[in-house]
């Protein structure tokens, strides 16, 4: 069966309730973009002509544009918001689902009355692995339809959009919501249903989650942080990407812990990639930081004292600070 027929059954079948709610790539109209190209056919059916009548130099006609206005108008800028839509959309979602799991104090009350009535961890379960499966069907729909393009145009044009969407933070097998999709799972005693799985070896020299997703895509995720070279506490990705420890990322934006990444100015910068404007938008690895918490108890209890050590030794220096010069010391 051919991918598009794979990617239309998912959009109507079992899930449709689900996938009501959520953007979709337009797979089926972006592909029909790509065949109305008439720059193209026109080549293309010059090259047949030519190989009809026994013209060896048929092939030379394929292709050559390397980008047409009509595909480029219509199928990146489209390609593109729909991206972004779908990225949002689970992005979202996993975050919703997650603040379910580690939901505290009253939220966490309410939440084992249902348990009560329902079997709420299951089907909490079940919205994850519908949300892995939604974020790799049009991941998969993302790459096919731009190898197609660049297949027809004899271009690099798909590629380097692909990138772009790296750039621009919508890749969507990039997304640290994805990493903690993986340490939900790996919470509820891991995901094994043949079509995907997620596995961790923490006592790795270098840790890592492995994800295996449909279509046989594979995803290591290091939890090393880039800083102190161990593994990630207290973890935070920060927009470009990169997983550091709070600690870690806070000394690299130069402000106090208590104060967090939020307070870092707009211009701090990735210790890794030295992108700017990453902190703004970083993301609290919680589901990550549990399985931490889980898998290396001892471990993570003496990680914890240290940064509570610090954050009082720091706050107290700050707050001396802000008395001196208040009384003009």
């Amino acid at each position: 069966m051919k991918f598009g027929e794979t990617f239309m059954e998912y959009l109507h079948g079992d899930q449709g309730r689900f996938l009501n709610k959520c953007s979709h790539v337009e797979y089926k109209r972006l592909k029909k973009v790509l065949k109305l190209c008439r720059n193209c056919q026109d080549l293309q059916n010059s090259s047949k002509e030519q190989q009809n009548n026994g013209d060896n130099e048929g092939p030379m006609l394929s292709c050559q544009c390397q980008s047409c206005s009509l595909c480029d108008q219509m199928f990146f800028s489209e390609l593109m918001r729909e991206a972004s839509d779908v990225s949002g959309c689970f992005n979202s979602r996993v975050r919703h689902l997650l603040h379910l799991h580690i939901a505290k104090g009253m939220q966490r009350y309410a939440l084992g009355l249902c348990h009560c009535f329902k079997n709420n961890q299951q089907s909490m379960v079940e919205e994850g692995r519908m949300l892995m499966e939604y974020v790799t069907m049009n991941a998969i729909a993302i790459r096919k339809i731009l190898k197609k393009y660049d297949k027809i145009h004899c271009s690099v044009n798909g590629k380097n959009f692909k990138s772009k969407l790296r750039a621009e933070r919508i890749e969507l097998l990039q997304s640290p919501w994805l990493i903690e999709l993986g340490a939900f799972y790996l919470n509820f005693n891991g995901l094994q249903d043949g079509e995907f799985s997620v596995s961790c070896d923490l006592n790795a020299s270098e840790p890592v989650i492995k994800l295996m997703l449909l279509n046989s895509i594979k995803l290591d995720c290091s939890l090393t942080c880039a800083i102190c070279l161990e593994t990630v506490f207290n973890p935070y990705a920060l927009s470009c990407g990169h997983l550091f420890c709070k600690s870690c990322a806070c000394s690299a934006a130069s402000v106090m812990l208590f104060q967090g990444l939020k307070a870092a100015s707009s211009d701090a910068k990735c210790p890794v990639c030295r992108e700017a404007h990453v902190y703004a938008r970083s993301v609290h690895m919680l589901e990550l930081d549990l399985l931490l918490k889980t898998r290396c108890k001892e471990s993570w209890k003496g990680r914890m004292m240290n940064e509570r050590a610090e954050m009082v030794k720091q706050t107290r220096e700050f707050w001396d600070l802000q008395t001196k010069l208040a009384i003009g010391f």
